[in-house]
């Protein structure tokens, strides 16, 4: 297994000093001191350093934001910003009264942007009942962090652990793990020409959400991602052009929503992250970001953790005191409750040999009968299926959700 650690820097400008800086004797002319005390700003004047220049105000999110045209990136790399941690402590010492001005290496085009534009409130009802269900047993995240996620796990234990895993499902040639301490979300999967990349942020990870993390993604009998694209390239539809043939649906939320489920079901099966994020997205698309942040701690009071919540919802702004929200984040919940609706009658053992496909396109004659099943795989705890269908009654249970799966569509 090669575990490779990448250091993250911001780009950094070069500056050139000018010759008229220095007066040659260890003094700095009158010129500079000018020069000087026109860049400089006093630090608790926040509203001065925090001001865009009023033509960037204007911008859309996914355009350019200086007068050098930027790169184009793939989704997820344009919308991350990268002034995080200086805009971050600029929101701390504000005491919260200020909304970040997130700057970007790149842009993505129109229509990719509005696709994630749009949030929905479908199920807020459902995501606030999970989020209160989850506090009347707990009585306030912070518990709730400390009895599910167990305790805090160091950069070392990260490596240990994924090491241990991987051997145990002899995927140490298979997949690459890199960790970081700058990712936005806990961790991402990533197939490249064939070659599985796992990116894990080690900051504020405990030793059970590291388990859930790993089975989500790749790892730990072994995870979902990872065998929905070893499955899929065996099938048909591995090429655009077949999967066009045969209609199969999106990826998601089916792919996020199963991957989810899978990360929770093996402990205590609360689905309050994925129903915190579904409820950020919401009320970001509504509220400026320091209003989202305080909105948000009627569930969390950790400063940090709500920091992180609002950061993943207005990423891809420029100005965070619009209204305005990312809302791909939302996949998660309405995945997970799509999936627990068919909870009875969906073959997931099928779901997940048939690769990167969407549920609806299980019972699909056309696509079941196309499909190569011979050296598909599948996680070790589907193969006792009573067992995995008790696990998933027990998630519509602890979460409070038996009675409402009915209006899910």
């Amino acid at each position: 297994m090669e575990v490779v650690y990448k250091l993250h820097l911001n780009n950094q400008k070069k500056y050139v000093q000018k010759p008229y800086l220095n007066t040659g004797n260890g003094q700095i002319s009158n010129q500079a001191r000018k020069q000087s005390k026109k860049k400089c700003f006093s630090p608790c004047r926040l509203d001065e350093l925090a001001a865009p220049p009023a033509r960037l105000r204007l911008l859309p999110v996914h355009q350019k934001m200086t007068n050098i045209r930027l790169k184009k990136l793939p989704l997820l790399a344009a919308v991350k910003p990268e002034n995080v941690k200086a805009e971050k402590d600029r929101f701390m010492r504000a005491n919260f009264n200020y909304n970040p001005y997130f700057m970007y290496k790149g842009c993505t085009d129109d229509k990719t942007m509005n696709t994630f534009n749009y949030p929905s409130d479908r199920y807020l009802p459902e995501a606030i009942l999970i989020l209160e269900n989850t506090i009347a047993h707990f009585g306030n995240f912070e518990t709730f962090e400390k009895v599910t996620g167990g305790p805090p796990i160091t950069r070392a234990g990260v490596l240990s652990l994924t090491k241990q895993y991987l051997a145990n499902e002899n995927l140490e040639d298979e997949v690459r793990i890199i960790l970081k301490d700058d990712l936005i979300s806990r961790g991402s999967f990533i197939n490249s020409h064939g070659y599985y990349t796992v990116h894990l942020r080690c900051a504020n990870l405990r030793e059970n959400c590291l388990e859930g993390l790993l089975n989500h993604e790749v790892v730990y009998f072994p995870g979902t991602h990872y065998l929905r694209s070893y499955n899929n390239k065996l099938q048909p539809w591995a090429t655009l052009d077949e999967r066009n043939k045969l209609d199969i649906g999106p990826v998601n939320p089916t792919e996020e929503g199963l991957a989810s489920l899978h990360s929770i079901m093996f402990s205590k099966p609360f689905l309050w992250r994925i129903a915190l994020l579904y409820y950020t997205t919401y009320k970001a698309s509504k509220m400026s970001f320091k209003d989202t942040f305080s909105d948000l701690s009627k569930y969390v009071e950790n400063p940090d953790i709500r920091w992180e919540y609002c950061m993943r919802a207005k990423r891809g702004q420029l100005d965070t005191s619009r209204p305005g929200s990312f809302c791909k984040d939302q996949v998660y919940l309405v995945g997970v409750l799509q999936l627990l609706k068919r909870r009875k009658n969906l073959d997931f053992p099928m779901l997940l040999r048939l690769g990167k496909v969407s549920f609806r396109d299980v019972n699909r004659r056309c696509v079941t009968d196309a499909a190569k099943l011979d050296k598909t795989r599948i996680p070790k705890f589907m193969e006792d299926l009573e067992s995995y269908h008790q696990k998933l009654d027990n998630v519509v249970k602890t979460n409070g959700l038996t009675d409402i799966l009915s209006h899910v569509e």
